[in-house]
């Protein structure tokens, strides 16, 4: 008996290592797999910094000054003195019309006043000399006051002269139609032989300032609201300098070579669109802009301190249509976020909620996980490589 019990107890204790032994093995297999399943993905690791938000509106653009020319007397136009199209200064002689008329009325003024300064000094003799028979009581008060009167009256006849040859040379003057402002005049609506009137319902020609120049922005009120609410909630810093430059692009597409500066901001909404006007002023050295032409202005809303840019890539669509994107937890698990966006920086969105500075959110490898799923973040690039 004793000898078959040794065999018994060897065979026990060497089933046993082998079972331990087994046990050992399927722990450390099933470690490994479990490393193996954690999927390596790219991570771009998010960092606030402060951004300058920019709009693009729509404009036309608008001369800075028009002058619509017409006459202020009547006339025959007796000579054009510029070339239609070309660029004209202000207080050149743009129309010659018809002055005899004009320098009759000048020179019946000027006798006029001749024959007033006349009636004075003989009517201030009389009076003078009624003054001292007055005193004697050789005439009478009512004699005096007579030539008083007509004293009076002839230096009031001067005046009226004076002022009706005042009258008869600005006549003469506006003869010579002048140009009003500096600019580019356009074709003349009128020839010489012409018969003009005085302040007529038609223009002789128009002058139109292209140097300075104006653009018309509109911008929904809205935008404009939301705007001045981020502006007073402190989420936006609004810098004068940067606020008051606008970036022009024109119809091709190219962007204008001088920047403007914002002027002003309507304070009524159009009722027909909902838009409020916003005008900007451009220097137009090279004549590039013209009146009526169609732009797009870029202007600065503010600058916010603390943005978070993520790439388009590594932001999705759940069913509900919200922005969402996969981040990397501390425990090296897939977590999903619901993102709050405002638009698209280039090839970004500005998340305005659901991922703060440090996250590591995950772009590359997407297709490969789900939530709560084990990953190995590295570096996009590196996610890449390993790929």
């Amino acid at each position: 008996m004793q000898r078959s019990s040794i065999p018994f107890f060897a065979l026990s204790a060497l089933a046993g290592a082998v079972l331990l032994s087994g046990c050992g093995q399927s722990e450390s297999a099933q470690g490994q797999t479990q490393a193996a399943q954690a999927v390596p993905v790219g991570v771009i690791e998010m960092q606030s910094k402060p951004l300058t938000l920019t709009k693009e509106l729509p404009g036309r653009v608008a001369a800075s000054r028009i002058a619509q020319i017409r006459p202020q007397v009547n006339g025959i136009i007796q000579s054009r003195m510029f070339v239609e199209g070309a660029e004209v200064e202000k207080g050149q002689a743009l129309y010659q019309i018809d002055p005899s008329t004009f320098e009759a009325e000048v020179a019946t003024s000027k006798a006029a006043i001749t024959k007033a300064q006349a009636s004075i000094a003989n009517a201030k003799a009389k009076a003078e000399r009624y003054k001292e028979l007055l005193s004697i009581k050789a005439v009478s008060q009512q004699d005096y006051d007579e030539a008083d009167a007509a004293y009076k009256g002839a230096k009031a006849d001067l005046l009226t002269a004076q002022a009706q040859l005042k009258t008869a040379e600005i006549n003469l003057n506006y003869s010579k139609v002048l140009a009003p402002i500096s600019g580019q005049i356009g074709k003349s609506d009128v020839t010489p032989g012409a018969l003009v009137s005085a302040n007529q319902a038609t223009a002789l020609a128009t002058i139109t300032q292209l140097d300075p120049i104006y653009v018309d922005l509109t911008q929904s009120s809205s935008e404009l609201t939301r705007l001045k609410k981020a502006i007073a909630a402190g989420e936006l810093d609004k810098d004068a300098a940067l606020h008051s430059k606008v970036e022009l692009k024109m119809e091709d597409g190219s962007t204008y070579q001088h920047k403007g500066t914002l002027q002003f901001s309507e304070v009524t909404v159009d009722p027909s669109t909902g838009s409020v006007t916003l005008r900007a002023e451009f220097p137009n050295p090279e004549k590039l802009l013209l009146p009526g032409m169609y732009v797009r202005a870029v202007i600065v809303e503010g600058v916010k301190s603390d943005a978070i840019l993520a790439p388009q890539r590594g932001v999705s669509r759940n069913t509900k249509g919200e922005p969402t994107a996969m981040v990397v937890s501390k425990d090296n698990t897939v977590e999903a976020r619901v993102l709050k966006t405002d638009r698209t920086v280039g090839s970004n969105w500005l998340v305005t909620d659901g991922l703060n500075s440090g996250d590591k959110l995950i772009v590359e490898g997407l297709q490969k996980i789900r939530p709560g799923a084990p990953v190995n973040a590295m570096p996009a690039e590196s996610a890449a490589n390993s790929q």
